[in-house]
């Protein structure tokens, strides 16, 4: 009999643990920036770590590290490029204990690739599967719901 899997904790995030959760953000998606970094909107590009199938359009859910460009903020911020982390998402997920979870809004957090947060707070409430993945996230979040 196999070891149970334990929930190895780092500064990048959970490394095994993962909740299923609804993809409900897919390649294209546009997210508010709930830091204080200077951009606004966020259009995803990527999804890290994603595994999918050919022709099928990779997509993200609460807690994925995700590939985005800023396409309205700051002129030095726009057009270019970063990892983060989505923090919330409209689409409507169910809890292991029954409850169903929808935020009024798809939200995400820019990260360093470190994984270290590249403002200083966050805006609005933080879904609680992406303050268990990413400690840094929990720490910075005024709500966790």
């Amino acid at each position: 009999m196999p070891a149970p899997k334990t929930r190895a904790v780092s500064a990048r995030g959970v490394i095994e643990y993962r909740p299923r959760i609804s993809r409900g953000l897919p390649t294209g998606s546009t997210l508010v920036c709930a830091d204080n970094t200077g951009a606004k909107k966020l259009r995803l590009i990527n999804v890290i770590g994603y595994k999918g199938r050919l022709r099928r359009v990779p997509s993200a859910c609460i807690g994925d590290m995700v590939i985005v460009s800023v396409s309205k903020g700051k002129p030095e911020l726009r057009r270019q490029m970063f990892p983060a982390v989505v923090i919330r998402q409209r689409r409507l997920f169910k809890r292991p204990d029954g409850v169903r979870v929808q935020f009024e809004d798809n939200a995400a957090v820019i990260m360093t690739p470190e994984g270290e947060l590249k403002g200083t707070e966050i805006r609005g409430p933080v879904a609680k599967e992406a303050a268990e993945r990413w400690p840094r996230v929990a720490n910075m979040a005024s709500i966790v719901l």
